[in-house]
């Protein structure tokens, strides 16, 4: 639901409309996708266009000296002087810098020859700047994650939306939710950043629709990829529009990889339960079940990868209808009790061949003959296909 409007939230609006009368004035709409802080500050719009101004710096434009000029010359100057394909900006970088995202699939994470010692300080920067409050931020794990946001920039930025923000800001609400988590890992070479979305939808239930409650909603793949090109930028100490541009360029080849995708038969799930295959290797084993643990909400503890392990909390989802009433309300918060309460597991990712086995372990690491275990493996096999 695009912006949903309580009946508080109409009653405010109504009080705000008598408050503004007619002072309000049009701001127009936002370019930005993205917009996390919910105040941002908007520029005013450029009395000329750029690319017109930069019509009298270039010689082509500039009439000759000297009276009339022949139609031959004036073509054989204007070939002279045409810049080439090379002069201009680089549009959609792949690399800024010491920085670069690497893609395979529909897979994307970020390659640094920073150490994350330093990397760590300067993508917890990245977040804390663009408005996200960290419920996780735990140096010696590589790991951080985002509290619950709103991406104000899906709200409508019309007339009533520019009257009644002068008086109350949270009148109109996206409906929406999304938190990042952001994994670092040591490589031989540097580091490796992996960013992974989760989302919330509002929804109303009930037979009159009266009672609202959030429900998980899929994974976005085009916001992670937008904030990894944002924190490449970021390290190479260049605007955002080089990052939006990268990934306006990326879409036509994420839809065609999405459209040429492997069957589910990429990852299957033997007839217990127990074990997983993954028809790829090792290394893109491994990304690809950390990247899946990520976006199913598991709170990866721990990681070994010359082991093949990833030391995960995980709770039953059996469990979540037996929690108090105000349970959904608990997941905008920053109570790190609630992590206390999950269950320690191991994930095993196992090279056989040229492929993967992946499995699950206790916390202790003996065999899992629960039910944890297949719900596990199962929501892995969602997520691998």
């Amino acid at each position: 639901m695009p912006h949903r409007a309580t009946p508080v939230r109409l009653a405010a609006l109504a009080l705000a409309l008598s408050l503004a009368g007619c002072t309000w004035t049009s701001s127009g709409s936002s370019s930005d996708s993205i917009d996390y802080k919910g105040k941002a500050t908007k520029t005013q719009p450029l009395d000329v266009p750029p690319d017109l101004t930069q019509l009298a710096r270039e010689g082509r434009y500039q009439p000759q000296a000297g009276g009339a000029v022949s139609a031959t010359a004036l073509k054989a100057a204007g070939s002279a002087s045409a810049p080439t394909a090379s002069s201009g900006p680089v549009v959609a970088p792949s690399a800024v810098g010491d920085a670069r995202v690497v893609r395979d699939g529909q897979q994307r994470w970020l390659v640094s020859s920073l150490p994350p010692e330093k990397l760590y300080p300067l993508v917890r920067s990245f977040w804390v700047d663009r408005g996200f409050v960290l419920v996780q931020d735990s140096p010696e794990l590589g790991l951080l994650e985002t509290d619950w946001a709103e991406n104000r920039a899906k709200l409508p930025d019309d007339f009533i939306r520019n009257t009644i923000g002068r008086v109350f800001d949270k009148v109109f609400d996206t409906g929406e939710r999304d938190r990042y988590r952001t994994r670092i890992e040591r490589t031989a070479t540097g580091s490796e950043v992996y960013i992974s979305h989760r989302g919330l939808i509002e929804v109303a239930t009930g037979v009159q629709k009266d009672n609202v409650v959030w429900q998980n909603r899929p994974s976005d793949p085009q916001l992670e990829a937008e904030f990894l090109s944002r924190l490449m930028v970021r390290l190479g100490s260049k605007d955002d529009a080089a990052a939006k541009a990268d990934v306006a360029a990326a879409e036509p080849a994420r839809a065609a990889s999405a459209a040429t995708a492997p069957a589910s038969t990429r990852a299957v799930l033997s007839a217990d339960g127990k074990l997983l295959a993954l028809a790829e290797n090792f290394e893109r084993g491994w990304r690809q079940v950390g990247l899946a643990l990520d976006r199913g909400g598991f709170t990866v503890e721990d990681r070994d990868r010359s082991a093949g392990l990833y030391f995960v909390r995980y709770a039953d989802p059996k469990l979540a209808g037996q929690e108090e009433p105000n349970f959904f309300a608990k997941l905008f918060s920053k109570d790190s009790d609630n992590i206390k309460r999950l269950q320690r597991y191991r994930v095993v990712v196992k090279a056989t061949g040229d492929k993967t086995q992946i499995s699950v372990l206790t916390g202790d690491g003996a065999p899992d003959n629960g039910e944890a275990s297949r719900v596990i493996l199962g929501k892995l096999q969602e997520a691998l296909r």
